[in-house]
């Protein structure tokens, strides 16, 4: 037989045998995003995961379904790390979310492909980075100036100089907007974290992407470890935890769920928790900013200073 007439098999050997022809189409590695705790990406203790989908049918990653223990984790981590944070000078945190903010510009590629994966589209994918970057450089100026507004020296009637101060109340429990991927999360920590608490932020279960993705800028951004702790997961599984946990001093819940909001009132009322509705705010807009909202997360101290009248007071030398 001639060797023109000899046709190819389709079949390769292998170590394992004889195997049809590999296909020319490459299998995509699907992302594992891992929460973020105490300046460590660890997996969920409950081993579990979940494999949110955009409205294509694309599969967008495999995510963590944190359980109650990792919020409790996150927890311990926060309040460890509260010290050392609300110490610090205002001027120097303002320095490290303008390093977020710069970290953040720095990684826009990533982030606008993650939105455009989790359904936006290109002008507002960039739109909604622009906006998160400037909310950060906006709250880092705020650092060392909402002192100075809110503060006052009061007036009293007797011989003392009477203060009012705000100071950070400690750790709070955020349940960022569900409907966004990056900028409500943005918009929800920071003005908590400029004015000295910490915070454990459990981010959108639908677009879970950017979330973990910020966490990595958080980590590269000189931020101490624990000041910021991200999970992923179900609302529904979690949010009681977080508005019973007793270490946990304030709760802030941006969406509308009515029922949701009633049960927090209600838990809330146990342990005299501070809990905050900010499903009014449009992150889009101005009123997505405030000094106001770092005030949210703000205790007021008075102090009393004894002094001497003097002069027209009555008093003499």
């Amino acid at each position: 037989m001639a060797k023109s007439a000899i046709k190819k098999s389709a079949l390769r050997v292998s170590e394992n045998g004889l195997e049809k022809k590999t296909s020319s189409k490459r299998l995509e590695v699907l992302k594992t995003y891992k929460i973020y705790i105490g300046g460590q990406f660890p997996r969920t203790e409950s081993g579990r995961y979940y494999t949110p989908v955009n409205k294509a049918g694309e599969k967008l990653a495999n995510v963590c379904l944190s359980s109650r223990k990792d919020f409790r984790d996150a927890v311990v981590a926060a309040r460890g790390a509260f010290g050392g944070w609300s110490g610090r000078a205002a001027f120097n945190r303002g320095q490290i979310l303008y390093r977020m903010a710069e970290m953040l510009e720095g990684r826009k590629e990533q982030f606008i492909s993650e939105l455009l994966r989790q359904d936006s589209t290109k002008a507002a994918a960039q739109k909604e980075l622009n906006l998160a970057i400037d909310r950060l450089i906006y709250y880092a100026g705020w650092c060392d100036k909402f002192q100075q507004l809110f503060s006052a020296v009061n007036p009293v009637a007797s011989s003392h100089f009477n203060f009012s101060v705000p100071e950070p109340m400690g750790v709070v429990a955020i349940v960022a907007p569900q409907g966004d991927g990056l900028l409500g999360l943005v918009s929800a920590i920071a003005p908590v974290i400029a004015g000295g608490n910490t915070c454990v932020v459990l981010a959108s279960e639908t677009k879970p992407l950017c979330s973990v993705t910020f966490a990595e800028v958080l980590n590269s951004s000189d931020l101490p470890g624990g000041v910021v702790n991200i999970l992923t997961g179900k609302p529904a599984e979690l949010i009681s935890g977080m508005v019973n946990h007793m270490d946990v001093n304030a709760t802030i819940y941006c969406e509308n769920n009515s029922s949701v909001k009633a049960s927090i009132r209600e838990q809330s009322a146990v342990n005299l928790k501070r809990i905050y509705f900010y499903d009014h705010l449009n992150w889009q807009k101005d009123e997505g900013q405030s000094p106001y909202l770092i005030m949210d997360t703000q205790e007021i101290k008075t102090t009393w200073h004894p002094i001497e009248n003097i002069a027209g007071a009555g008093g003499s030398y």
